[in-house]
């Protein structure tokens, strides 16, 4: 690539100034009558596919060398390698769009281009930003731009919530960003058959705040900020993982649109069905890469007669692993079980954020119980027995639900009060692995063994209820050294978890930074099964390319 090209690729790539205001979920303030941007001149436009097209693969190929990935590419042959579009090509996409939908449905808008592009919540951003994004209003306008980028072969990268973790929105190959924003409703509320019809910008929050007056909710609760597409796209879980499980179990079906425009459903309605193959289980987790999703048929629950929470102190971080693993065990029905430690526990207290609670600096499970008022009551009884036994301390139980709220509020102010607490000039890198429950005293003491000879604020935070658990460090970015020890002993514990038969993600996904351990976890036949799928749903490798596994070269 020419310096000329390089130079005008960096600028036009990064931006200054303020960001716009945003909506309650972290979204850009934007309506189908706001003033659109300036498009960028064809010299600009031209000068910015080249510079991708001249760095797209020789970047990644770069990266991966720099990272020394041991990829087998032994099946490579298979796959074919993806030919994106050329300066004259983009510049047509960008043009049959803006005709087609309206000048309105597309930006290239510097600041437009870097929200949906980088992440301050990842650490896993590139230089690279899609080209433009895309606004669609329904299914069928995301068919159109998916057959318009099809025919100039564009990448397309899904997005919604944009709070995900692991880069899995980057644009490695620059490309559209669709943007959900104004596919936020719900479509349908099928209240006596327990499920609702939505689409992928609607909020989780937002929709049990909709249907509360039904007795119904959706129990999946990741980040508060999180949408519906998003969620699909990563198979999320959260707190309630222990007693509801994941995404992939409260899908009944979805709309998506392929990559070349297809419009399918991939299945009915009922709870079960044997009907042909699971299509709900290969998009479900899949990031985008195989389709973009527009309807979401969800599963709701009955929102429990009663609710309680409770929280239980020990002295060492083994005591508490062990505990969730006995409350498991012993078959205790718990609708959550969470894990903090010291660090996380200080940060709370300092920050009142419990207020008038003070809770013992040490580390801490939370427990939410529900179901009626006697199993309730019995679950809190068996389980600050079990509690004893392993040193427990400090049993506190809500009596009520001002304090269910004060207490369960300490689990749900993790994250924002570590982040307020943060030492200035440093950024988050948070990650996330699963074990088995017997192996998760081990790895979180050891763990917290490496952030503590790493010498940066950090803290541990866990679902054990079902053995997955969360690092949240703050570090230097700007510092080389700094970051190559955050990132080596990220990807330590990742490996540690691979030792113990876990997973290199409990709910975050893989995203563009864990394709390697994606490797590592399941083999590259296994990684050679799922490209064969993508290449047989999207030939041209055009649906968020470079996630999960990188793109043939």
């Amino acid at each position: 690539m020419g310096s000329r090209a390089a130079t005008l690729f960096k600028t036009s790539t990064r931006f200054a100034g303020a960001r716009k205001p945003r909506g309650a979920f972290g979204r850009t303030n934007t309506t189908s009558a706001s003033p659109r941007p300036t498009p960028w001149s064809p010299f600009q436009l031209g000068s910015l596919a080249l510079a991708i097209a001249g760095t797209g693969f020789a970047a990644g190929i770069a990266y991966h060398k720099s990272k020394a990935y041991d990829i087998n590419y032994s099946r490579v042959s298979k796959f074919a390698v993806p030919k994106y579009g050329s300066v004259k090509d983009m510049q047509e996409a960008i043009k049959d769009i803006r005709s087609d939908l309206g000048e309105e449905s597309i930006s290239t808008d510097n600041e437009d281009l870097k929200l949906h592009g980088y992440s301050e919540w990842s650490p896993s951003n590139i230089d690279t930003l899609p080209i433009a994004v895309v606004y669609p209003k329904s299914t069928e306008e995301v068919s159109r731009i998916m057959k318009t980028c099809q025919k100039w072969k564009v990448p397309i990268i899904g997005y919604s919530g944009g709070s995900s973790l692991e880069g899995n929105y980057s644009a490695p190959h620059g490309g559209f960003s669709v943007d959900f924003m104004h596919m936020d409703k719900i479509v349908e509320f099928h209240e006596e058959d327990l499920d609702i019809v939505v689409q992928p910008a609607c909020g989780w929050v937002d929709l049990n705040s909709r249907i509360a007056d039904s007795g119904l909710f959706f129990p999946v609760d990741p980040s508060p900020s999180a949408k519906i597409g998003g969620m699909v796209g990563t198979n999320c879980s959260g707190t309630n993982a222990v007693r509801y499980g994941t995404m992939k179990d409260w899908v009944l079906n979805m709309t998506v649109v392929l990559a070349d425009g297809t419009i399918i459903k991939t299945r009915n309605r009922p709870r079960k069905s044997a009907a042909g193959y699971n299509l709900n289980g290969i998009f479900v987790g899949s990031e985008g890469t195989l389709g973009l999703v527009t309807e979401i048929t969800l599963k709701l629950a009955v929102i429990p007669k009663e609710f309680s929470v409770a929280s239980v102190t020990f002295p060492t971080i083994r005591d508490a692993a062990n505990t969730a693993s006995a409350v498991i065990r012993a078959g205790v029905p718990v609708a959550a079980l969470e894990f903090l430690d010291e660090v996380q526990m200080r940060v709370l207290n300092e920050g009142g954020y419990t207020a008038p609670i003070v809770f013992d600096e040490k580390p801490t499970l939370f427990f939410k119980f529900s179901g009626t008022k006697v199993s309730v009551a019995d679950n809190i009884k068996e389980v600050e027995a079990i509690s004893k036994t392993h040193q427990g301390a400090a049993f506190r139980f809500a009596r009520d639900k001002k304090e269910q709220d004060l207490l369960w509020s300490a689990r749900k102010q993790a994250l924002w009060s570590l982040l307020a607490a943060r030492p200035e000039g440093t950024e988050l890198w948070t990650t996330d692995v699963a074990v088995p429950y017997s192996s998760l005293a081990t790895i979180i003491e050891a763990s917290t063994k490496g952030l503590k000879e790493l010498g940066v604020f950090s803290s541990i935070v866990g679902h054990l209820g079902d053995g997955n658990f969360h690092e949240a460090i703050m570090y230097h970015k700007s510092d080389p050294v700094e970051s190559a020890a955050v990132e080596k002993h990220v990807k330590s514990m990742i490996s540690r978890a691979l030792e113990l038969d876990g997973t290199s993600t409990g709910e975050h996904s893989i995203g563009f930074f864990k394709k390697h351990e994606l490797l590592q976890e399941v083999g590259p036949d296994t990684v050679a099964v799922m490209k064969s799928i993508k290449q047989a749903l999207d030939p041209h490798w055009l649906l968020n390319p470079g996630k999960i596994f990188d793109t043939p070269i």
